[in-house]
């Protein structure tokens, strides 16, 4: 995990390293480092408050003050249940599909099988893109035409995982309705008929934000959760940018997990996040 944590964030290692002026690490010199890796100035100022009083800073310090933004207080105690229903939200080009496609592998690496429900009907490529994955992961996908009832297919999906005694079930999702007033009423029903076709469906509501964009995709984060309550993220494409110290504006603004990362565009590159390996890599990354 550390390695692909590493090489997934090689490009915000790399602009860390690019802002170090010397090996001794002060306030100031910290500030460029963590600006360099789009950590927001406001978070960049609270953790310089927060340091100890002398201008030098010790990495014990600097590891604790940080571990703070992975203290989650919002975040619910999800009970492992059969089927187990993960509700996919995104705007369209965060990798949402890729990203459905990757877990779904984990899962069955895991030894799960899994059910792909194509709840995007608003666009037809949607739809084709999730059966390609299906076929080429060799898993059953519920599907539609488009401009069908999406939550329709949830309901069909789910029931048929209860059914077939599926463990997982992946709902896709439209990232982009007319307005946000079609995407809130949307999303909202296909939660409550997953709950009439199963009462404790979806067991997560899991947001995909594009992580090239850096603190720009916390707005977008904030909105979907106001929409349907959110019980985790998942930031992608974190290889391609040097943004990655947006995932301390992610924890903080939300105040709910980063469930996994995207570093990279084969199948094994979602790894799960831990916020202590996260840690220890940026730690080394800016003392050694």
């Amino acid at each position: 995990m550390m390695n692909f944590l590493k090489k997934g964030l090689e490009k915000t290692f790399g602009a860390i390293l690019s802002a170090k002026t010397s090996k001794k690490i002060t306030k100031e010199n910290l500030e460029e480092i963590l600006l360099e890796a789009d950590v927001t100035y406001e978070i960049v100022e609270e953790i310089i408050y927060y340091l100890p009083p002398q201008n030098d800073v010790r990495r014990e310090d600097l590891r604790r003050v940080m571990s703070s933004y992975f203290i989650y207080e919002k975040e619910r105690k999800i009970e492992p249940d059969k089927p187990f229903v993960d509700l996919i939200l995104g705007v369209n080009g965060a990798g949402k599909t890729t990203t459905i496609a990757k877990l779904a592998n984990l899962y069955k690496n895991a030894g799960k099988s899994v059910i792909l429900g194509a709840c995007d009907t608003f666009r037809a490529g949607a739809i084709e893109q999730l059966r390609q994955w299906s076929l080429r992961l060799n898993v059953p996908i519920v599907a539609t035409q488009q401009g069908h009832d999406p939550s329709a297919v949830a309901f069909d999906t789910i029931s048929s995982a209860v059914a077939k005694n599926i463990d997982r079930v992946i709902l896709d999702t439209a990232g982009r309705l007319q307005n946000q007033t079609n995407l809130a009423n949307e999303l909202s029903k296909i939660v409550r008929i997953s709950q009439k076709a199963y009462e404790r469906a979806p067991h997560r509501k899991i947001l995909i934000l594009d992580g090239t964009q850096g603190n720009a995709g916390v707005a977008q984060a904030k909105a979907f959760n106001e929409i349907v309550e959110l019980d985790g993220v998942i930031i992608t494409k974190l290889d391609g940018t040097a943004k990655g110290g947006a995932l301390f504006g992610v924890a903080r603004e939300l105040e709910l997990p980063i469930l996994y990362i995207g570093v990279g565009e084969k199948m094994e590159d979602l790894v799960k996040f831990d916020p202590d390996e996260f840690l220890d890599s940026l730690m080394d990354t800016i003392f050694d």
